[in-house]
């Protein structure tokens, strides 16, 4: 068993195909089979093919696959515990369980996402036009598959897939009942509950998946987590079928802005920087999936899909003297909720095709999605005695209308050669309404061509070259496009994205090498609030980079798995920041793991390296020492974490499993906000699984 995912494995070719029921691989033979019972409503699913003979990788960029093996190998908290580990991802803690995403793709900041987050294929991150969508991260304990895209392979998605596409594909329960808990370190308590079944005839079927969580957390950061999703589906006729996912969450975190101050870091902190502040997160979401094989060259597939997302936001006000006089921050009792809600709704409908093209093979897909999404944004000014009631002085609603169309077509030009190409185009309105200032009102609209061309060639049975162009981009939130309530006329963040790469396995190796380059042309600068922002405040970015990936089996129940991340170039071309490189972009990443196993038991030690990264565009080195100062930055230093996992089968239906995480108990720097995320320290958890 890997600890560390695999790109290439066992000859496996992934590719990422449309349609309603996922496609589960035999462990006998590798080869996919068609299973009812694992319909899911995603639109999204894994398609493996188990021989690559005569058969080429059908995706023209990198992709990696994470199955439910290699997460429960790993144990993670998170779903930042399981992407840390691939190859071009960076992660920027803030807690442990990661309430909110902060991951970077190849380069691009991961204080600040460009990547698209999807749930079975749906967007999960709230506002992906208007803004603000770190609000809501997948909680790991409801995902089966973590599946990433880099390069013109998320062609096919949108908005803002500039880095890449991540997709959390979620359990669908086997017949029975699936119980498994944990405990550990901070006092971590955690409960899942699995349950499901099919009618007699196999053409329907139901279940659950709920947990519940609860710890005091790293550094007195508690929270308490309760996730419940419902699957269900069912046949009609020969010919369709239909599913449905409803799920709700709720968490209620103690967590903040706030870090630590710097001495007090180095004297080895371990208290909760902000202990009243609270950031309390609901989500209920809804997807309806429709199949329909019109014939045996032909697949419609729609999806509809709902959610809605509030996060109520606590936090005090600080006494910046005092703080600075005591080290560490001194509250006062003035009370501010950042309250926000978003809705959104959409469809989306995907006609596939199978057919000849001037005497050649083709798969042609056509897309169309329409949506819409909209936020209450909510300043309540509050005391402590008023317990979170009080004025409301800033209330603003912002929404934004979309329509995305794309058509993408793979050519079999020879047995070992197929191009794809493929024109994204991506049209959307945006608006804000301030109805604190009278209801005054701006709107602003753009429209993206997005074209992208990809290719793949079978050198030999075990090895592809494959590489594209493509061109992505990444709407500026409403706040920037609209800022000061004035239409700035400005366009996405616009990068036109390369990559080339080899990729095979050969007996016990499997391997992965690929360089890309992003180029930005219009990055949006944040955070202003002038109300004469205009393009000429945007800036030139850079990135350029290689993965590598090297697995290797050694036989007797040992294998490695390696991958690496250079990143020389990631900088600002332009603008203020010209010649520094971006925050939270080191130029080196590194895992490996050293696994083995004999009969019933899996072990792993990983190693997760993360080099040196500045905190701020201004590439400030000295971190700050107190409140005031201004920017929160400085240059971060590298670390390195080891973890142990370990895990026993004690029969075909009980499961008993343990990690230390962070064995050398090595202190490191997580981030920076306003003072200093600290990572977790050593943390020990056991638990168990258990199926009947």
């Amino acid at each position: 068993m890997s600890a560390l995912p695999s790109y290439t494995k066992s000859r496996l070719a992934v590719a990422l195909a449309l349609t309603a029921l996922p496609l589960t691989v035999s462990a006998q033979t590798g080869q996919a089979e068609d299973t009812f019972r694992s319909a899911s409503p995603g639109i999204e699913v894994i398609r493996v093919t188990g021989n690559q003979q005569g058969h080429a990788y059908l995706e023209t960029g990198t992709v990696t696959l994470i199955d439910l093996e290699q997460i429960q190998a790993i144990q993670p908290l998170s779903t930042e515990d399981v992407l840390r580990r691939i190859p071009g991802v960076n992660i920027k803690g803030e807690e442990e369980t990661s309430i909110v995403a902060n991951f970077g793709l190849r380069g691009l900041s991961a204080s600040e996402s460009k990547s698209l987050m999807l749930e079975d294929g749906v967007p999960v991150a709230p506002g992906l036009f208007i803004g603000n969508d770190r609000y809501f991260n997948t909680r790991i304990q409801r995902v089966e598959q973590v599946e990433i895209l880099k390069g013109s392979s998320s062609l096919r998605y949108g908005p803002s897939t500039i880095g890449g596409v991540v997709n959390y594909i979620t359990k669908t329960p086997d017949d029975g009942v699936k119980v498994s808990g944990r405990a550990g370190s901070f006092n971590l308590r955690e409960m899942n509950i699995e349950a499901g079944g099919t009618n007699v005839s196999g053409d329907a079927y139901a279940g659950v998946v709920a947990t519940y969580a609860d710890s005091d957390g790293f550094m007195d950061k508690d929270y308490e987590m309760a996730d419940v999703m419902l699957k269900a589906g069912t046949a009609i006729g020969n010919n369709q079928r239909v599913g449905v996912k409803v799920s709700f969450h709720e968490n209620d975190a103690n967590i903040s802005y706030r870090g630590v101050f710097l001495d007090a870091y180095r004297s080895g902190a371990d208290y909760n920087p902000a202990p009243d502040d609270w950031y309390l997160q609901e989500r209920q979401a809804v997807d309806l999936n429709h199949e329909w094989i019109i014939n045996d060259a032909t697949t419609l597939k729609t999806l509809f899909y709902w959610s809605d997302v509030s996060r109520d936001y606590w936090r005090y006000s600080v006494d910046t003297p005092a703080s600075n006089l005591a080290g560490r921050w001194v509250y006062t009792d003035a009370l501010t909720g950042n309250n926000r809600s978003f809705e959104r709704l959409g469809a989306e409908t995907r006609l596939s095709l199978a057919h000849e093209w001037g005497g050649l093979t083709a798969d042609t897909e056509f897309g169309f999605r329409v949506m819409t999404e909209e936020s209450d944004d909510n300043r309540i000014r509050a005391t402590r005695q008023q317990d979170r009631t009080g004025t409301n002085d800033r209330h603003r609603i912002d929404s934004a209308d979309s329509v995305a169309a794309y058509v993408q077509s793979r050519i079999e030009v020879t047995e070992r050669l197929a191009v794809t190409p493929g024109l994204r185009i991506e049209d959307y309105e945006q608006k804000q309404l301030i109805l604190t200032q009278n209801n005054a009102s701006a709107a602003t609209s753009n429209t993206e061509f997005l074209p992208g061309v990809g290719a793949t060639f079978d050198v030999t049975s075990a090895a592809q070259i494959y590489g594209g162009v493509y061109r992505a981009f990444s709407p500026a939130s409403n706040g920037v496009a609209l800022d000061g309530l004035t239409d700035q006329n400005l366009d996405g963040e616009r990068s036109t994205n390369y990559e080339i790469g080899i990729r095979g396995a050969e007996g016990a190796l499997s391997y992965e090498v690929a360089a890309f380059a992003m180029d930005f042309s219009n990055q949006v600068v944040t955070g202003n609030s002038d109300p004469n922002l205009s393009q000429s405040n945007a800036g030139e970015t850079e990135h350029y980079g290689m993965e590598f990936v090297l697995d290797y089996d050694f036989g007797a129940g040992f294998s490695v798995n390696s991958n690496a991340t250079w990143i020389p170039t990631s900088e600002f071309r332009t603008g203020t920041f010209e010649g520094n490189r971006l925050p939270y972009a080191p130029k080196i990443l590194a895992n490996i793991g050293l696994n083995y196993t004999v009969d019933r038991l899996q072990t792993a030690l990983t190693a997760h390296h993360r080099g040196e990264q500045y905190g701020d565009p201004s590439n400030q080195v000295d971190l700050p020492t107190g409140a005031a100062g201004g920017i929160w930055g400085g240059l971060l230093p590298a670390y390195t974490v080891f973890d142990l996992t370990a895990q026993y089968n004690i029969d075909q239906s009980f499961t008993v499993f343990g990690a230390v995480k962070n064995i050398t108990d090595k202190k490191y720097i997580a981030g920076l906000r306003q003072g200093i995320y600290v990572g977790p320290e050593r943390s020990l958890e056991v638990g168990f699984r258990y199926g009947f």
